[in-house]
């Protein structure tokens, strides 16, 4: 055990803003496939004595993406795989999912330490031994390193936010769902503080924290999508716009979207920059990960206590990697040399665009693929013009 034992009777309860429902009073779903959650008993010196666990979905190619999973409090691996809808799009598009467990030992409410100094820094406790998961996955399973991505809810977002400041040469992009700013928090004494109200600081002072955490880095900074529900009142919404702050100021970018979408759910999507960092505001929703079960396209997850039925995140996000075989490179390519084409415009009914693979349905809306701009209604009357801009992207207007 890593944590004395007066600390654990401190962490017991103390974390209660962050204690998502437990994992096992949710269903499981049927497995698809022969492919299963393993275990992975060794996987390196592990210091933050974390468990690790591994899907692999049937007859995986070499040099595939990986996603890390991290859950929330009184959570385990195999409740978050199951319920967060990742393994629909493991197996669909063919990708590895690294699904990291905390243990009650090391945090009475099995949430991730994402307040202890000794836990977030690089080389150190818990964020070397999920480091170490991926450097297993890469040298046993032939997962390409430069597509490795990771994501978590709430103590597990917080996590999520420490893997990307501390390991930017190892993440290309992650995910922050109903989370906290890297380094927020230092102690217990200032966790309840960052959780709610929040803390205000300036992008440049939340930056100076993420380059802290790997000094004298000069490489590529992941891409990073932000999810909060605006009636969130266990991390309060405050720390999605300053997450927002704090990865823009990264990459070096205006906190000004360059543009902004409404998407089904009543969710918002802001984008920042190059498509470098995404703000998503789930409008009315609590503490959780926004599911939406279905057999859609964009359809995913199991709706529960802390899995709130408003939009499939796993989905936005997949494509955001571009775990779907498009987009998803990260900005800072150099363009090429030869002048890119010209865009090209078209104009048809909303039905004919869906069915042309410009754009999608959802909820009886047209929503265009890349922007996720909506059209209007789903039907052969309602006419748009749509400009490709980009490998499977289209926006509105010409």
């Amino acid at each position: 055990m890593r944590r004395s034992s007066s600390l654990l009777t401190r962490l017991t309860g103390a974390v209660a803003g962050l204690v998502l429902a437990a994992a096992g009073a949710l269903a499981l779903a049927t497995p698809a496939q022969a492919a299963s959650l393993t275990q992975v008993t060794s996987f390196g010196s592990n210091p933050g004595n974390l468990a690790m666990y591994a899907y692999r979905p049937d007859n995986l190619p070499a040099n595939s993406p990986a996603v890390v999973l991290l859950h929330g409090c009184t959570q385990n691996a195999n409740g978050y795989f199951t319920n967060s809808g990742w393994r629909k799009y493991a197996d669909q598009w063919g990708f590895a999912l690294i699904v990291a467990e905390q243990k009650s030992g090391n945090n009475a409410n099995a949430c991730f330490n994402w307040f202890e100094p000794g836990d977030t820094a690089r080389g150190q406790g818990e964020a070397l031994s999920i480091k170490q998961m991926v450097d297993h996955a890469k040298a046993n399973f032939g997962v390409d390193g430069n597509r490795v991505f990771v994501s978590g809810l709430s103590a597990g977002a917080a996590m999520s936010a420490v893997m990307l400041a501390t390991y930017p040469d190892v993440f290309a992009a992650g995910s922050i769902i109903a989370g906290i700013p890297y380094r927020c928090a230092t102690s217990m004494v200032n966790a309840f503080s960052c959780m709610t109200p929040g803390t205000d600081k300036t992008p440049a002072a939340w930056g100076d924290l993420v380059r802290g955490a790997y000094a004298g880095y000069t490489g590529r900074r992941p891409r990073v999508a932000i999810w909060h529900g605006t009636a969130d009142y266990t991390v309060a919404p405050l720390n999605a716009t300053e997450s927002r702050d704090q990865w823009t100021n990264v990459r070096g970018i205006s906190q000004t979207p360059t543009s902004t979408s409404s998407l089904p759910g009543g969710t918002s999507l802001e984008v920042y920059g190059n498509d470098e960092v995404r703000l998503y505001r789930v409008s009315g929703m609590g503490h959780g990960t926004p599911v939406d079960p279905g057999s859609g396209a964009d359809q995913c997850g199991t709706a529960g206590a802390y899995f709130l039925d408003t939009i499939c995140s796993t989905y936005r996000d997949a494509v955001f990697f571009g775990l779907n075989g498009g987009g998803g490179t990260d900005p800072t390519t150099p363009p090429p040399t030869t002048p890119p084409p010209a865009p090209t415009c078209v104009t048809a009914s909303n039905y004919a665009h869906v069915t042309a693979g410009r754009a999608y349905q959802s909820g009886g809306y047209a929503y265009a693929n890349g922007s996720n701009q909506r059209m209007g209604l789903y039907n052969t009357f309602n006419t748009s013009t749509l400009k490709q801009t980009g490998t499977n992207y289209w926006v509105v207007g010409c």
